[in-house]
């Protein structure tokens, strides 16, 4: 483990989360974020990347950024996202994925630390279009782990994909239970 990775660890199991990581199976692919309920999952789940050494990026809102800290931001993996445009969004991932070797990235398919009754599309779309593998994120305030364990191929049967999403998920608290969304798309 480099300097870093030990830190990060270290920090991890000072404020009681456990770390579990399973390497992923493929050089690209997507890791839903679930439930996202804090601004707290933005520090566990930083801490979680340096500890484990998976090198992934992470979608962010645009307005995060900004001076001073837009640098930073975008050296710790983050891509900016504008969401009052979403056109173009899902294409324009996809040919990033098309011309990198190896790509991991991280998303919130909620899109919110709010409650909503739907996850967001993208991620299954990107998936679905690039044959990329999904990789199953957590953090779970009950137990106080944050991890990735499962990776899963999508089907393209939305109905058995987000079952098989529920299944998985069941059981992971946020810190704010009530604020995690339903694992389901938009009617």
């Amino acid at each position: 483990m480099t300097f870093a990775q030990r830190v990060s660890d270290l920090l991890l199991r000072m404020f009681g989360w456990r770390r579990v990581f399973v390497p992923p199976p493929a050089p690209k692919g997507i890791v839903l974020v679930y439930p996202h309920t804090s601004n707290w999952d933005f520090v566990i789940g930083l801490l979680f990347k340096f500890a484990s050494g998976f090198q992934v990026g992470w979608l962010g809102k645009d307005t995060l950024f900004r001076w001073p800290v837009r640098r930073l931001l975008l050296r710790l993996g983050g891509i900016p996202v504008n969401r009052r445009d979403p056109s173009g969004f899902v294409d324009s991932l996809l040919a990033e994925f098309a011309s990198r070797e190896s790509m991991w990235l991280g998303i919130a398919p909620e899109g919110t630390r709010a409650y909503t009754d739907h996850w967001k599309s993208g991620f299954y779309r990107i998936a679905l279009a690039g044959g990329l593998t999904v990789g199953l994120g957590y953090l779970d305030y009950a137990t106080r782990t944050v991890g990735i364990d499962t990776y899963l191929r999508l089907t393209g049967d939305p109905a058995q994909d987000f079952a098989r999403l529920r299944a998985a998920y069941a059981g992971k608290r946020g810190r704010r239970p009530e604020h995690a969304s339903d694992i389901r798309l938009r009617e």
